[in-house]
């Protein structure tokens, strides 16, 4: 019995290993056909690298053979200009660098037109509108009217014979009366009834006027009599300088400044530029450059007072050779005023500007003397400065001729279209205008400069 179940167990136990080994070998069978995948596998994906790098070798053999035949043709190109160089003359050379550097240069030249024309469209297009609001701004708070600029006054004579008592015995009252008024006295022609009295310096041709009529009503005219109403006539006009420099003080809205500064400003009551007189011409300016300062942000104080002096050395030119600028920034540096103040106008006609105040304080004189309607020109200094345009114009190499129109606010240049071209046109208007600007100074409004380049062809038909 015990051997039979022995029996049994051996059997059992060699169908179990017989159905271990089935197994093993259908997993063994499986794991060498994915082996026998894989390899196939990495076979194709062999062939396909040896595939692509040959191509790519074939690639780059045939890249190699074309350098080496361009590398070819090139030693072979090099060698034939050498050859030819070697045979042309030094004057030929020569023409050839002169060609050479025409060409550069037109082409250089183009450049530059074409790099200025679009920097000025790009500074235009960012600055204008914000230019444009804050001037309109300013602008429509002010407006003044023109006065006459004269360097006379006629006094009216009540009758012809007064003329000889003017004049007196072998010229004696009326060179007393030059002498002592420094103004210059001109007897009318016969049959006018007028005497003048011309200064460049207002105030005293003003008190020369005062004295004159007062003497004229009177009739009594001797040395004595002229001495004593110059004198009455000038503690008068001092008494209305002062006045007039204290009103002005008040207007625009300084609460002080020292007496002989006061005094210098209130003798701009009698002078005028341009038809301007000239303590309205710096209310405006004053206004002006307050506007602009706060629309900016700057400092509104410093532009208030800088605009107040500007030209305060205008009241004292006539006894002097320097420029108004140079002189008012003298005086007020002799009475203390603030450095940050006079730089901001001591420059006003050189084009510099040390401060935000400086250039501000520029704008607004600029745009108080350039606004339609703001000045009058006298007819010789119109002649001068039309004169002067035209001179500039045709300066330049090309220009033909040059035409300065509406008024002076344009300048027409007529080139020569064999030696000017297209896009040189367009820097030789900037070049002109920019010499414009450099050599004349206090031009009323913005001169524009066009340029025009016209070719002409023509031909004749004649008749059978």
């Amino acid at each position: 019995m015990a051997d039979t179940t022995r029996l049994e167990e051996l059997l059992q136990s060699f169908v179990s290993d017989n159905q271990l080994a089935k197994d093993i070998k259908t997993e063994a069978r499986e794991v060498v056909l994915e082996a026998k995948d894989e390899a196939l596998k990495v076979r194709e994906e062999a062939d396909k690298k040896l595939e692509t790098a040959t191509k790519q070798e074939e690639t780059l053999t045939i890249l190699i053979s074309r350098y080496e035949s361009t590398l070819t043709e090139l030693s072979q190109t090099r060698q034939d200009f050498i050859d030819k160089v070697s045979k042309v003359s030094p004057e030929t050379v020569s023409d050839l660098k002169k060609e050479l550097s025409i060409a550069l240069e037109k082409e250089l030249a183009s450049e530059a037109a074409i790099k200025i024309r679009d920097n000025e469209e790009q500074i235009r297009l960012e600055s204008d509108k914000k230019a444009r609001d804050i001037l309109i701004t300013a602008m429509q708070r002010v407006g003044t009217e023109n006065v006459g600029e004269y360097t006379i006054n006629t006094i009216d004579l009540p009758e012809e014979e007064m003329k000889g008592r003017i004049i007196g015995k072998d010229g004696r009252n009326i060179k007393s009366f030059e002498d002592a008024s420094g103004v210059s006295v001109d007897i009318g022609e016969p049959g006018e009834p007028t005497v003048t009295v011309s200064s460049f310096d207002p105030v005293k041709r003003e008190i020369a006027r005062i004295a004159m009529e007062r003497l004229v009503a009177d009739g009594r005219i001797q040395p004595t009599r002229i001495t004593e109403e110059l004198e009455k006539a000038q503690g008068e006009v001092d008494q209305i300088v002062k006045e007039a420099g204290e009103d002005f003080l008040f207007r625009a809205k300084v609460a002080r400044m020292p007496e002989e500064i006061t005094m210098l400003l209130g003798r701009l009551k009698f002078r005028s530029s341009y038809g301007q007189n000239m303590i309205d011409h710096t209310l405006e300016v004053i206004k002006i450059g307050v506007a602009i300062a706060t629309e900016v942000g700057a400092d509104v104080e410093v532009v208030r007072q800088a605009c107040l002096l500007h030209d305060m050395g205008k009241a004292v030119t006539a006894e002097t050779d320097k420029g108004h600028a140079v002189v008012g920034a003298e005086i007020a540096r002799r009475y203390g005023i603030d450095e940050e103040i006079v730089q901001a106008f001591e420059h006003h006609h050189e084009d510099k500007f040390p401060t935000a105040e400086a250039v501000i304080m520029y704008l607004a004189d600029a745009i108080s003397g350039s606004r339609p309607g703001a000045r009058k020109e006298d007819y010789e200094g119109y002649v001068k400065r039309i004169k002067e345009l035209e001179t500039i114009a045709n300066s330049f190499s090309g220009v033909d001729k040059s035409f300065a129109i509406s008024a002076g606010k344009e300048v027409r240049v007529i080139v020569n279209p064999a030696l000017i071209t297209d896009a040189e046109m367009v820097k030789l208007a900037h070049d002109i205008s920019k010499k414009i600007h450099d050599q004349i100074t206090n031009f009323p409004a913005p001169i524009k400069v066009t340029v025009v380049r016209e070719l002409i062809a023509s031909a004749v038909a004649k008749p059978h």
